[in-house]
């Protein structure tokens, strides 16, 4: 079974990726799993995929594998779309995920729920031999809640609200569907299928 590295050591996101890629004939393995060490390269791109393919490329070339890497953000329309590929810097590198949510709503306050559109936007980038690089996205479209709600998930998942009223922080088990990365990946599994 060839392998497929994940530039990743997020434990949730291995967990997720391996659940959505079983069946597909790669065997998903980390990093650590297979003794690689690198060095991620900064995210200073403004797009999602440059993001994405940086860190798949660096991966690939200090492993000599295929490589799998993905960049992700919310996005908000009163923003202009802010903070867009800047989610996980937004407000300063220090900030927890709660408060980069507290920043959030009060950048939005006073502003009604019509006016609150929003999504997460997932790229998913796989580098293979030969210098090629594959692409695919994933979104899941809502609004910016009033308060943040849920326990589950991470990052926005609180502040991200479906059209069905609840947060991704409280969908539960059905963000491995749902969620922007989920779609993005289930695309590429189509992708690795066909390389397997």
């Amino acid at each position: 079974m060839p392998r497929l590295l994940l530039s990743t050591s997020n434990a949730g996101k291995v967990r997720e990726i391996r659940e959505i890629l079983a069946g597909t004939g790669w065997d998903v393995v980390t990093p650590r799993e297979v003794n690689v060490t690198f060095a991620a390269p900064v995210e200073t791109a403004r797009s999602y995929a440059e993001n994405a393919i940086a860190k798949a490329v660096a991966a690939a070339e200090a492993s000599g594998l295929p490589a799998l890497a993905d960049d992700s953000g919310i996005e908000v329309d009163a923003l202009d779309g802010a903070p867009g590929p800047l989610s996980a810097r937004f407000g300063g590198p220090t900030l927890s995920d709660a408060e980069r949510c507290a920043l959030l709503l009060r950048r939005l306050e006073g502003v009604p729920p019509g006016r609150r559109g929003a999504r997460f936007r997932a790229v998913v980038a796989l580098a293979l031999p030969g210098n090629r690089v594959v692409a695919r996205e994933g979104v899941l479209e809502g609004r910016i809640a009033l308060a943040p709600r849920g326990a589950n998930g991470f990052g926005y998942d609180p502040v991200l609200e479906l059209p069905d009223g609840r947060t991704v922080a409280e969908i539960g088990a059905e963000k491995q569907t749902l969620s922007h990365r989920a779609r993005a990946i289930a695309s590429m599994a189509e992708v690795l299928r066909g390389l397997a």
